[in-house]
């Protein structure tokens, strides 16, 4: 059996008005770029024409611009989850113009089971290579795995592969594909270390499923990473204080513990100053996302195996562990979103969460999402599968960001994403904020302490005023989005005068 042969035009042209469409990748890693570009054509024709045109999309999380950018800028997107970063989506998301639904990363691929999220009409797959055996196709997916095998067998019109050159077919062996059972019938997680495997390096499906082949040559949209800066390099290094001081006091194993690091700039730059302390033991990695910092760290010996979902890496990077596969196969693997967010292995495994704080209270509850509460930023994301199930959950953030003007640690949270059940300890470039075994009154002298200099007067003048009304956390309601509220108003939570908002 050949497979069909078709343009993304010509896939595009399949998906109608109203249907759902499953996609492949994890981060703008692995998401089919063509199709998805196509789609924003027609929605824009058929808009012009008059006709509705809107559909909806399931992700393993965010995608690039040729997909959450372009479809967002189309009109075209109705309903989209679970995770998003692209400005141009977030751009329509906080204008209210789509329906877009945060959700745990560990649990997308359940509810689109469940069919809480409704059905998938099309999967649109990015692969490095097919092979047809027997009436099977083994689908061999690219950088991520996301909800693919999920995607795969629950799309009711058959399944679109694109199939990129710009991938090597030699990375055929780096994932690990296994489909967690429904309920009530489901099984352990098998998976004891960073480098287990428990399923089969392909996605396998019904080879009469495949509608149609595209064939291309596109690099990931991948986003280039800022240099470590003194703040980060401060971070990491307070990062690597801490858990040294841990592992020598016996509070972590002498084995030390696997890494877990969220997205982004500053996550990537912390455990890339974490890995240059030369103190800290070689480590291995169970996470969602492998950014260039660790990948280097691996080619040093450092990072000794590293369990993803994702390699969420500049595309010099990818191209240099595809020439280095013979070195990378037997300490990198790939798996679905919902085995690598899995509470169930982070739990068992023993991981040490570092994930990244818009703000956080003073009492230790944590946003991660929204800017003042109302505005996405990014989705949650795996943060809360981590910290959640962690044997140690860190949150890290500078201590000020618009140039001082807003604090990082503020009197309320405007929006909370993690509470401080879960959060043993906060990390600025002022130290370590450690609230294990703690009260609520003692979490807020120790988050005093890694505020910036400039806000801890005004934090500490906030608990006086808060003291008054008593209770078991102290809150002075009128006051206590005052430093968002002056911020809005003028710019710089600085300019904070508490006495304007107490009674």
């Amino acid at each position: 059996m050949e497979f069909n042969k078709i343009t993304a035009a010509e896939a595009a042209a399949l998906i109608q008005n109203g249907q759902t469409i499953g996609l492949s990748g994890f981060t703008p890693a692995g998401v089919p770029k063509c199709t998805p570009a196509e789609i924003a054509k027609k929605a824009e024709a058929e808009h012009a024409a008059g006709r509705p045109f809107k559909i909806s999309i399931f992700t393993g999380a965010s995608t690039g611009q040729s997909c959450d950018g372009a479809l967002a800028n189309a009109q075209a997107i109705d309903f989209r989850a679970p995770y998003t970063t692209n400005p141009d989506f977030r751009k329509h998301v906080n204008l209210n113009e789509l329906h877009y639904s945060d959700l745990n990363l560990s649990n997308m691929a359940t509810q689109i089971r469940q069919g809480y999220l409704g059905d998938v009409d099309w999967a649109i797959i990015e692969a490095c290579a097919i092979e047809k055996v027997g009436n099977k196709c083994h689908i061999y997916l690219t950088a991520a795995g996301g909800i693919s095998p999920t995607v795969c067998r629950l799309a009711k019109n058959g399944i679109i592969i694109e199939l990129n050159a710009f991938h090597s077919a030699d990375s055929k062996g780096i994932h690990d594909v296994y489909e967690i059972e429904d309920h009530p019938f489901r099984k352990p997680i098998n998976i004891c270390k960073a480098t287990d495997r428990i399923g089969k390096p392909y996605v396998e499906v019904d080879a009469d499923r495949i509608v149609g082949v595209i064939e291309c040559d596109v690099p990931d949209e991948a986003r280039a990473f800022k240099d470590a800066d003194p703040i980060t390099t401060q971070i990491g290094q307070n990062v690597a204080d801490f858990l040294l001081h841990n592992l020598r006091s016996g509070l972590i194993p002498k084995s030390f513990l696997n890494l877990q690091s969220g997205v982004g700039s500053g996550a990537n730059a912390v455990l890339g100053a974490l890995g240059q302390c030369p103190e800290v033991p070689d480590f291995h990695i169970y996470t969602e996302v492998l950014q260039d910092a660790p990948v280097g760290l691996m080619k040093q010996g450092r990072v000794l195996s590293a369990s993803a979902c994702s390699l969420t890496v500049t595309n010099e990077c990818l191209k240099d562990i595809y020439a280095n596969m013979d070195f990378f196969k037997d300490k990198l693997v790939l798996r679905p979103s919902e085995i690598s967010n899995s509470p169930e292995v982070i739990s068992r495994i023993g991981v040490c969460a570092l994930n990244t704080a818009i703000e956080c209270d003073l009492y230790g509850h944590v946003n991660s999402t929204k800017i003042c509460g109302t505005k996405m930023m990014n989705g949650i994301g795996g943060s809360a599968d981590f910290t959640t199930s962690a044997y140690l959950s860190i949150f890290t953030c500078g201590s000020t960001t618009k140039g001082g003007a807003i604090s990082s640690i503020v009197p309320f949270a405007s929006h909370i994403d993690h509470t401080n059940h879960y959060i043993d300890a906060v990390i600025t470039e002022y130290g370590v904020a450690d609230l294990r075994h703690k009260s609520d009154m003692q979490k807020a002298e120790e988050l005093i302490k890694v505020a910036h200099p400039d806000y801890r007067p005004m934090l500490q003048d906030y608990l006086k005023y808060a003291a008054k009304k008593g209770g078991h956390t102290h809150h002075e309601l009128a006051a206590a989005f005052a430093m968002h509220d002056t911020f809005l108003r003028k710019g710089d939570m600085r300019l904070t005068d508490l006495a304007e908002y107490i009674k």
